[in-house]
């Protein structure tokens, strides 16, 4: 009895120790921490209780009795409370005091940290900008291979409209003297589309002539001829290479030369015996009459006069080819 006694007496001071210091803390430190601390304060009450469990405490002295065991159970308990109070005490609690300024030292420590910070962000700038203007060069030399070979295709396209052009030429020229009339160094190929003077013009000379210039009476009467029968047994006016557009009264060919041949229409005259007529024939009046209005020549293919008629009127037209 002796012992349980004394056994009591050594463990229950420190457990009631470890429970009121862990409830003060738990006072002091709301939240996780307090929990925490109680739990560490267990875990040494229970390892102190084992550690007197092996020490084998003695079973008691024979003179003690249960008043005197009364009496320092009183006393450990006065030393519990000294005890809770001397550790309410020590039990540190959170300071809201300043923090102590920095010291130079410090300040030159954290410049040079934010200095090297901003040096070595400037280095990776200068390799990306590096980098940059690597692709950049690499692109432009590309760009300038484009623009070369864009420009060798465009000259190659340029050659081969130019050899189109030679060819549409010699083949219009060649197919003119074959199919047309040859005469002497020229050659005539009549072209049944209707055009306008200049359109006409402009596909005579596509294809490697112009419009017909007829010089002489010989080269007239030639062409009359040509034209008669390739359109008999119809009358159709043909449009040659004869204007005044620059100049009223003064026909010119297409190559700028000035006409000094013409072979203008007549209104029929009146018979022997009969009054001359003083107003001109209505279907058949002398030419030229235009004026500024009809300022292009076309060629009757019946009887090969010359008639002026609008520029923009649509008819069929010869060429002329050199031979």
């Amino acid at each position: 009895m002796q012992a349980a006694w004394l056994l009591g007496a050594l463990v229950v001071p420190q457990l009631l120790g470890f429970g009121h210091g862990a409830r003060g803390a738990e006072r002091e430190w709301e939240g996780g921490w307090g929990g925490a601390q109680e739990e560490e304060r267990e875990r040494e009450a229970l390892m102190l209780k084992h550690l007197q469990e092996a020490l084998g405490l003695p079973a008691g002295r024979g003179d003690e009795s249960p008043a005197g065991t009364v009496e320092g159970k009183e006393d450990w308990e006065m030393e519990e409370d000294q005890g809770e109070e001397e550790e309410e005490e020590a039990t540190p609690t959170p300071s809201s005091s300043p923090s102590p300024s920095p010291t130079p030292e410090d300040i030159v420590t954290y410049i040079l940290g934010r200095l090297a910070g901003l040096d070595a962000g400037l280095h990776q700038l200068h390799v990306r900008l590096h980098a940059l203007d690597t692709r950049v060069v690499e692109l432009t030399q590309g760009l300038r291979q484009l623009r070369n070979a864009a420009g060798d295709t465009r000259d190659a396209v340029q050659a081969l409209q130019e050899a189109q052009g030679r060819a549409e030429r010699e083949h219009g020229r060649l197919e003119g003297c074959l199919k047309g009339l040859r005469l002497g160094h020229k050659c005539f190929l009549l072209s049944r589309d209707f055009e306008t003077q200049a359109a006409a013009q402009a596909r005579c000379t596509a294809r490697g002539g112009s419009l017909a210039q007829p010089a002489d009476r010989q080269q007239m009467e030639a062409l009359t001829r040509y034209l008669r029968t390739a359109l008999a047994p119809y009358n159709w006016p043909v449009w040659l290479g004869v204007h005044d557009r620059r100049a009223e009264g003064l026909y010119l060919f297409e190559n700028g030369q000035r006409v000094s041949f013409f072979a203008w229409h007549r209104a029929p005259r009146p018979e022997l015996g009969a009054q001359p007529s003083a107003s001109p024939h209505p279907l058949s009046p002398d030419q030229p009459n235009g004026g500024t209005l009809e300022n292009c020549v076309a060629q009757a293919s019946d009887d090969g006069s010359w008639w002026d008629h609008d520029c923009q009127r649509r008819l069929y037209y010869v060429c002329e080819f050199p031979f």
